[in-house]
């Protein structure tokens, strides 16, 4: 039901990793109540079917091939999103995961309150956290590993410079989670392996976290670009490198058995 507090303003919310069970109990109230929604593309349809027949949909999100400058699609999204919000309207800026993980969420608050509109931000699931769960790979565990890295493969400068700190973050033990890195993996694994890091190092690919068809590809830091060749994973993927980079038991149960966890995969293991 809408209220008078949701009138006039916009919500940056995030949609988690894809399944809608995955939603925040605020999240899914603001959905109900929005009269517009403007989402991004890798927000799933199962998120989207949980909108009022009547709330407006706007899909602002970039797709591949997508040739649209990006300064200019964020500037549109910044004006819509505003003069909505002036009307008087509940606006929804739907989020793939988390706003605020490589989401240009906090571009959004910035310009919003550049031009006094309301803004509230509702934090979602990322998809790493979801990923490494679902798949049980530990991000931490007491007496192993006690911090966690989250980066993205691909800058606006499509350069490797910020692997420079990943990668001896990593040679201490820091498992890596990455983001938006399928594009240019082969060139990472290169930078990766030319610093230092071990080939036999555990790598793990996610598509399509959360969701039905979602799949795992698990092997090491010397296989895992072949692997993906050869498996064809639809995008989007998230990647999990590290020593403790394993799924919990996965070589001695079967991943696909939907009475042993409530988000059931495929797994393409490591030839041995």
């Amino acid at each position: 039901m809408k209220t008078n507090q949701c009138k006039g303003k916009v919500f940056l919310v995030g949609a988690g990793p894809g399944d809608p069970e995955l939603l925040t109990v605020r999240a899914h109230k603001l959905l109900q109540s929005a009269d517009v929604v403007l989402h991004d593309a890798l927000v799933s349809p199962e998120v989207l079917a949980l909108l009022p027949l009547g709330a407006e949909r706007i899909a602002v999100g970039k797709r591949i091939g997508d040739k649209v400058d990006q300064t200019d699609r964020q500037l549109r999204i910044n004006e819509l999103l505003a003069r909505h919000a002036r009307a008087g309207r509940c606006v929804v800026r739907l989020k793939a995961g988390d706003p605020f993980m490589f989401g240009r969420g906090i571009e959004e608050v910035r310009a919003l309150a550049a031009v006094g509109a309301p803004c509230e931000v509702v934090p979602g699931i990322t998809a790493g956290i979801a990923a490494a769960e679902l798949c049980r790979i530990p991000l931490t565990e007491r007496y192993r590993n006690t911090s966690a890295l989250f980066c993205t493969g691909q800058t606006a400068d499509y350069s490797l410079s910020h692997f420079s700190a990943v990668i001896e973050l990593m040679k201490a033990g820091t498992p890596l989670v990455m983001y938006m890195g399928f594009e240019q993996l082969d060139r990472i694994v290169e930078r990766f392996i030319e610093s230092g890091l071990s080939p036999d190092l555990p790598a793990c690919a996610v598509s399509r976290v959360s969701r039905n068809d979602q799949a795992l590809v698990s092997g090491t830091l010397g296989t895992i670009t072949q692997q993906l060749r050869e498996s064809e994973l639809p995008l989007p993927v998230v990647f999990i490198i590290g020593e403790y980079a394993v799924p919990e038991g996965a070589h001695n149960r079967d991943q696909t058995d939907p009475s042993d966890q409530n988000h059931s995969f495929n797994q393409h293991d490591q030839a041995s």
